[in-house]
């Protein structure tokens, strides 16, 4: 059976988490999410180590959401982190922030983010940036039509 790339959503608010899975769900993503609750859970989920070790459950995502405030590690120490790696090994990111008037978005940009985004204020609008991001990522939405290449 053909599984569509997983999306990685690192973010600490158990609020957010939830709305981003139902609204993952009302936009009929065929892509697995993924969660971490802080960045050292990202980087031990992109380095495959630890819980993450099996990627057959936790793949290589094609995507991570990014909270740039979370607890432990920030989502800046998981840029840094993400710099180093060598670019066939990069995962693209998209950082999530709760104003679109961030003034960290260009230390961001700096650090590699490719998308920086204000987090919606409710489901509606967060539903129509799952549509943009799959647009612009290339998620997966569900069909019974979808076969493998």
């Amino acid at each position: 059976m053909w599984d569509a790339p997983t999306v990685l959503l690192a973010e600490d608010d158990p609020d957010d988490i939830l709305i981003t899975r139902i609204v993952f769900k009302k936009a009929r993503l065929a892509n697995r999410l993924q969660v971490v609750r802080d960045g050292e859970q990202a980087i031990a989920y992109l380095k495959g180590e630890g819980r993450y070790a099996n990627r057959i459950v936790y793949p290589v995502p094609m995507l991570m959401l990014l909270d740039l405030n979370m607890p432990k590690v920030n989502g800046f120490e998981v840029l840094e982190w993400l710099k180093g790696l060598p670019e066939a090994e990069r995962v693209p990111v998209a950082v999530l922030t709760s104003s679109d008037h961030d003034p960290y978005a260009q230390r961001a940009f700096e650090l590699g983010a490719d998308s920086y985004l204000a987090k919606p204020p409710n489901e509606h609008e967060l539903l129509a940036l799952v549509h943009r991001l799959s647009a612009y990522w290339m998620i997966v939405p569900r069909s019974s039509e979808l076969q493998p290449a």
